[in-house]
């Protein structure tokens, strides 16, 4: 009997896990990346109006990363782990990344000998195009190409995009 109580907790549990990575409202994966839709963004303690307002997000474009959801309200964090909660249309699905090294190369195709297009600085808000497994396409400044995902915030690691 004690094994089968086991095996139901780990299930219960399994269950309660693949539950919590649904957004409990609009049941789009959880965590997913967003964009500030806003030029500014009141960042609050708690899911209302009547919450206090810690800080003010002031970067249209700026990649967010949603952790929970509560009616029209949206958990974010940026890349620095500063976030709280935002209200939903504030937020654009457009996908931008955070460029995480000064003077990123950026190639005409996903290939370290490919011919460089343009160099990004460190802090560049990116357009996101295409991901496979290692690289992604970015736009910015008019210009646009490859790079590594491992030099962006604002994608998976494991993120595919077409």
């Amino acid at each position: 009997m004690a094994a089968f109580s086991f095996l139901f907790l780990v299930f219960c549990a399994q269950a309660a896990s693949a539950e919590a990575q649904r957004g409990q409202v609009t049941n789009l994966p959880l965590p997913r990346y967003v964009s500030m839709k806003a030029a500014e963004g009141n960042v609050r303690r708690g899911p209302s109006l009547t919450h206090r307002i810690d800080w003010v997000f002031k970067r249209r474009d700026m990649p967010l990363q949603i952790t929970a959801e509560y009616g029209n309200w949206r958990k974010v964090q940026d890349r620095d782990g500063a976030g709280g909660w935002v209200h939903y249309a504030l937020l654009s699905g457009v996908r931008t990344v955070l460029v995480e090294q000064d003077m990123l190369p950026v190639y005409a195709s996903p290939d370290q000998n490919a011919p460089i297009n343009a160099h990004f600085e460190l802090g560049v808000v990116a357009r996101l195009g295409k991901c496979s497994l290692d690289w992604c396409r970015i736009s910015a400044g008019g210009y646009r190409g490859w790079t590594r995902k491992s030099n962006l915030w604002g994608v998976d690691a494991t993120e595919l995009r077409d």
